[in-house]
């Protein structure tokens, strides 16, 4: 690629921080992918951020993906319980 043709169909990089942003300007529910544990997961719409990308979620939910062997699972995170 020689760089000519003016950017004509090309699509621009965001940037991660960016991309989280917009994500949370538009309230968007968003699956997070845990990085040891593939087969669970964090749903939930991004309430807030830092710079080194640590999310605040609201509404989180827990989602354990189904295999051969197990149905999937969704468990609230976040609410406390009624005492006994």
């Amino acid at each position: 690629m020689t760089g000519r043709g003016g950017g004509a169909g090309r699509k621009t990089l965001l940037a991660p921080i960016h991309f989280i942003f917009s994500l949370l300007q538009k309230r968007s529910t968003v699956s997070i992918w845990l990085y040891e544990n593939l087969r669970t997961r964090i749903e939930g719409r991004i309430r807030g951020f830092d710079e080194f990308m640590n999310l605040v979620i609201d509404d989180a939910v827990e989602v354990q993906m189904a295999t051969r062997d197990a149905p999937g699972k969704r468990r609230q995170l976040g609410k406390s319980q009624d005492p006994l």
